[in-house]
């Protein structure tokens, strides 16, 4: 898997951000963009991603820590326009968890880095 911020032909993410594939946009900023996950597995379940390719969390903040921490702002960002923050009121449902999965045995599909941010419910631990 290539992590040198290449756009991949056969990664799915990759077309999103040259628009080659449709996504519910939330955000976009020069280094990121955030769409709805098309299976959601909380009211708001948001994925932050990079425009620039590297297959997970960890290539991603040793090649480019700058741009890691673009995708983790961007998380907090998405969670205030979608009014799940602390701050936003302090009922049951505020709150937010970021998640990066990382391999095919955490859960990982689309090997391009992402964030999931999720709430909008309660959100139990452990997870899973």
């Amino acid at each position: 898997m290539a992590s040198n911020g290449e756009p991949q032909q056969d990664c799915l993410f990759c077309k999103i951000v040259a628009g080659e594939v449709p996504a519910t946009l939330v955000r976009e900023t020069e280094t990121t963009v955030a769409f709805r996950d098309i299976n959601p597995q909380a009211p708001t379940h948001v994925l932050v991603i990079p425009k620039a390719h590297y297959p997970d969390a960890a290539s991603l903040a040793a090649a480019a820590p700058q741009l890691m921490a673009d995708v983790v702002r961007e998380a907090g960002e998405v969670a205030a326009l979608e009014k799940i923050t602390p701050a936003e009121g302090g009922g049951p449902h505020t709150g937010y968890r970021v998640v990066f999965n990382t391999g095919s045995g955490a859960g990982q599909t689309v090997f391009h880095t992402h964030a999931h941010v999720l709430g909008g419910r309660g959100l139990e631990w452990p997870p899973g």
